[in-house]
């Protein structure tokens, strides 16, 4: 193995620009000036278009039919579940242009550079391998479900193309973004309208709307763990922008197209649940459900366009998958270091989507619900070390090898070891509180968050090699 290239030694090598069809070169090194290009506005359908797919509408959907909530519970639970996420993406977005660096390679600032393969590796399992098989399964499910062709052979299919465009790299993913967004938005508008305007807001679920707060509770955790999932990727596509883009507009496009997204399709999902049981739409295949209110023509239209918004979601999740990778401290000594990386993770991950076929609802509930039991904790190391770095980092110390923090590592340990076997709530394992106050829900996010935030404010300056250097 080699060593990690310097950044400007690195740098120095590149010849990429804005080429959409070129292959990006190399792999979690900082975007020079000459490479740097687009504006903030851009990464609004950056981050609209890959939540456009079932996969959110599904998680609505959950929130009535699994977690017992009336459907303006649902509303509010999904809609403070997006509030907090789309806040910290908007945050972790907005620094990213100055730095020039990949979110995961930020993170050595809290965690020092071999203390990141923590939260590296787990992001790279829950992106790269997790994300891909939930979303891989939704666009085989659409199109199975529109053709009555088997959904393994579409597996096969999505999983090419999403495997293609993530390989060539970020402008080609900004591209397909970009050009999927108005489909997507067309489609799903129309058929959000006529879900709303035939579902019954006064519907009780089955087991009478019995969720209260522990179902509350619940649908917040998976709403969070859904769209706080995607905070580890939040600099990946904000950091070849110009470094004076404004914070506040970076913050905002990225944030807004986060929050707009999933709050309107997960609540159209909570109202399809109705709207299907009365249209006797019921099905073991949930897409086929959902069309099943819609006229024939906008149900093709729907299942094409949630295989869609699945590939676009997914070209998110390997691309960002093999940065992480990388940003574990990995050496790739290659030109496309990050493509090949893109490729072998693609293989993988189409092979966990394989088995996840067979029971593709109660996976995705687990799934959702595991993820927000670190994400909690590695936002409350990351959000503390962004402010209490404010004035700003080096960037030549995020790639120092000498450079040691064990606070990030210690809170972020701390979090999860604290909240999970106390605070968590699901089938698999269920914690000492839930146990004992079945009502309780599952809080683990707020716990794991605000404890390791302050495990890491208390520990940081005491345990950090660098101290934070001037701004950038």
């Amino acid at each position: 193995m080699t060593a990690e290239p310097s950044p400007s030694a690195t740098a120095a090598g590149r010849d990429y620009g804005d080429r959409v069809a070129a292959v990006e070169p190399g792999g979690n090194e900082p975007i020079p000036a000459a490479e740097r290009h687009g504006r903030p506005r851009q990464l609004f359908w950056t981050w609209t278009s890959p939540n456009l797919e079932f996969a959110t509408i599904f998680l609505g959907v959950l929130s009535v039919s699994a977690f017992g909530l009336t459907f303006a519970q649902a509303v509010a639970a999904i809609l403070l579940g997006n509030a907090l996420s789309a806040l910290a993406h908007g945050a972790l977005s907005a620094r990213a242009p100055s730095i020039g660096v990949p979110q995961m390679v930020l993170g050595r600032s809290a965690f020092g550079y071999r203390g990141n393969a923590v939260p590296s590796a787990l992001m790279t399992i829950t992106s790269g391998f997790g994300w891909f098989a939930v979303n891989s399964v939704s666009a085989a499910f659409a199109l199975e479900s529109l053709t009555g062709l088997p959904a393994p052979g579409w597996l096969v299919a999505v999983v090419v193309v999403q495997i293609a465009v993530a390989f060539v790299g970020h402008n080609l993913v900004q591209a397909f973004e970009r050009f999927a967004f108005p489909v997507l938005a067309v489609v799903f508008a129309i058929g959000a309208v006529i879900v709303l305007a035939r579902t019954d807001p006064s519907f009780v679920p089955e087991g009478g709307g019995t969720g209260g707060l522990g179902g509350f509770l619940l649908t917040v955790g998976a709403v969070v763990g859904y769209t706080a999932g995607w905070t580890p990727y939040a600099a990946d596509y904000a950091r070849y922008l110009p470094a004076d883009s404004s914070r506040t507009r970076t913050g905002l496009a990225a944030g807004l197209g986060l929050f707009g997204s999933t709050s309107v399709l997960m609540i159209v999902g909570a109202a399809s649940v109705s709207a299907t049981t009365a249209a006797g739409a019921a099905s073991d295949n949930p897409t086929t459900a959902f069309v099943g209110v819609l006229p024939d023509a906008l149900a093709a239209l729907t299942l094409l366009a949630i295989a869609l918004g699945a590939v676009a979601a997914n070209i998110l999740n390997v691309y960002s998958g093999s940065m992480a990778f990388l940003s574990a401290g990995v050496d790739v000594p290659l030109r496309w270091a990050r493509a090949v990386v893109a490729l072998a993770f693609g293989v993988i991950g189409f092979l966990i989507a394989l088995v996840a076929l067979a029971d593709a609802a109660h996976s995705y509930e687990a799934f959702l619900l595991v993820i927000v039991y670190w994400i909690g904790p590695w936002l409350g190391v990351v959000l503390t070390d962004q402010y209490l770095r404010r004035r700003g980092l080096p960037v030549e110390v995020l790639y120092d090898r000498t450079r040691r923090n064990h606070a990030g590592v210690i809170a972020l340990v701390a979090g999860i070891a604290v909240s999970v076997p106390l605070f968590s709530n699901q089938a698999l394992f269920t914690g000492l509180v839930p146990r004992l106050v079945p009502g309780v829900g599952d809080v683990t996010f707020i716990v794991g968050f605000v404890l390791a935030a302050l495990v890491y404010a208390l520990l940081d300056r005491r345990l950090a090699t660098t101290t934070a250097g001037p701004a950038e």
